[in-house]
């Protein structure tokens, strides 16, 4: 199976990047997608929109410090996120991105060797959050909020689910006419796009495990044979496959909604997603606080902020699920998305992704006769 080149101006993912992120360092990235407004109060600590974010004792040393973020969450976004954040708290972040499978690799070699220099660690993939608790990566801290809602604080807060991230097709407009999009994951695979379709490769991290869950469970035992028959192009990360779409490399591919709509919105890419009649992929996204951390008081500001009512709806405009019950699903790029219970999105289970996860990703690499 053919394996797409690397591209030379990737985004984000695959590419260790080190950024130095400030309120008005970013603006132009984030400023198109991100528009939820903030009043901001710091007399008497950090309120944002009358919501309590930290105490004046918390806050006013968490603004004498630059937080260490290290993210698996896709560039473009996580600048988005870091952006809102310090517009609205004055922290500064820097923040080291890897695609989260390379990120854990990193993290467990600087904790065993008693390194590691991050403050907040930001991931998907269950198994792989899980890993760093064995390796004793987190310390334990109860975001406000987080105990009263369904599946957020894992195992006393050792870390914290924060948002949902969305996988679904794309294409590129300038190549297909929106009539012609494919309208389900089984019309990607119908022939039409065979050697013009993109995917990432099955062991990127959580969101990729997540869809071979989907693909297993809801579109059929031989769905990756069939997707594979289309000899698509495959990417080492969604930032890569998303540059590729954008430049009109593959026609149609798997993105992020996200991602989709800062590259529209931000860098007018010809780029669109659709809402296949299957329904949408999501993949849980957990942030925790690092036993290591030097900066614990900016870390608690930006996990506080993360699950605030503001910090909710950023992700919200950015383009993923939020988990606070208050926040209504995105609306991005002028399309509402279905609600989380709505049977329109698929969300794996942390015991599916111990179960399946191995054995998804087995089976994926050999049907689509991918070597790293």
């Amino acid at each position: 199976m053919k394996l797409a080149s690397k591209l030379p101006a990737l985004t984000a993912a695959g590419v260790l990047l080190a950024l130095s992120l400030t309120g008005c360092g970013s603006a132009a990235q984030s400023a198109g997608v991100v528009t939820a407004s903030a009043a901001v109060k710091t007399d008497d600590g950090l309120v944002i929109n009358d919501e309590s974010i930290a105490d004046k004792a918390t806050y006013e040393k968490a603004k004498t410090q630059t937080l260490s973020l290290y993210s698996g969450y896709t560039d473009s976004s996580e600048s988005a996120l870091v952006d809102a954040f310090t517009k609205d708290t004055g922290i500064k972040v820097n923040v080291v991105r890897l695609t989260p499978n390379k990120l854990s690799e990193r993290v467990l070699s600087e904790q065993g060797a008693g390194k590691l220099s991050a403050d907040v660690i930001r991931t998907s993939d269950y198994r792989i959050a899980k890993s760093m608790e064995d390796a004793k990566v987190w310390k334990a801290y109860d975001v406000p909020g987080a105990s009263a809602l369904k599946d957020v604080s894992v195992d006393g807060g050792q870390f914290t689910r924060m948002f949902n991230s969305v996988y679904t097709l794309g294409y590129n407009t300038q190549l297909v006419k929106e009539a012609d999009a494919p309208k389900s994951w089984a019309d990607a695979v119908g022939g039409k796009w065979q050697g013009k379709l993109g995917i990432v490769q099955g062991g990127s991290g959580g969101s990729t495990a997540a869809l071979n869950r989907f693909m297993e469970t809801k579109m059929g035992g031989d769905y990756f044979a069939k997707y594979a028959a289309q000899k698509p192009k495959i990417y080492d990360s969604l930032g890569a496959e998303a540059t590729a779409l954008a430049r009109g490399e593959v026609a149609v591919g798997t993105v992020t909604i996200s991602g989709t709509n800062i590259s529209a919105v931000q860098d007018k890419a010809p780029v669109k997603f659709i809402v296949p009649e299957e329904g949408l992929v999501s993949y849980d996204y957990y942030l925790g606080m690092t036993g290591t951390a030097t900066n614990v008081e900016a870390a608690k500001v930006f996990m506080n902020y993360n699950l605030s009512k503001q910090g909710q709806q950023v992700f919200a405009q950015i383009g993923e699920y939020p988990v606070r019950t208050d926040v209504a699903p995105p609306t991005i790029m002028g399309v509402t998305l279905p609600a989380v219970d709505s049977g329109k999105v698929f969300r794996m289970q942390n015991t599916d992704a111990v179960t399946y996860g191995k054995d998804d990703l087995a089976k994926w690499n050999q049907v689509f006769g991918y070597t790293k």
